[in-house]
């Protein structure tokens, strides 16, 4: 299974894009841990932290945007590592958005913080050069 968009996302910014429909963009943006791939529905490899954390980004350049401000999870509840993230449209429930493998996985300790710094989650789509 491979990380990136949900096809949902992408088919529905395809058609916008190459048959004028309408898509409506989310208003909110969420980030979920994963311990593995999260799969074409995000919910394969959850970590034991469920929590969903709002995520803001800087402005898009060259076909990339990056989280503007760390995200953080407070008393983690278990020792595990986090290799994967899912994004979604809602706290709870909500859309699928997509997903993505961190660069380098995140030891998480339980009772500790852990934090995804601005900067560490990276989203890109091929341009021409």
């Amino acid at each position: 299974m491979a990380t990136g968009l949900s096809s949902t996302i992408a088919n529905s910014i395809l058609n916008s894009l190459c048959r004028a429909t309408s898509w409506t963009a989310p208003t909110a943006f969420y980030v979920k841990l994963h311990l593995g791939d999260p799969g074409a529905s995000g919910a394969s490899n959850a970590a034991t932290e469920t929590t969903r954390k709002a995520i803001t980004f800087s402005a898009a350049s060259g076909g990339a945007i990056t989280n503007s401000a760390g995200v953080s999870w407070t008393s983690y509840p278990a020792t595990e590592t986090v290799s994967h993230v899912s994004f979604w449209d809602a706290s709870s429930a909500g859309n699928f958005l997509g997903s993505d493998a961190l660069n380098s996985s995140v030891s998480a300790v339980t009772g500790n913080t852990l934090t995804l710094a601005a900067g560490d989650l990276d989203l890109t789509l091929t341009v021409a050069a």
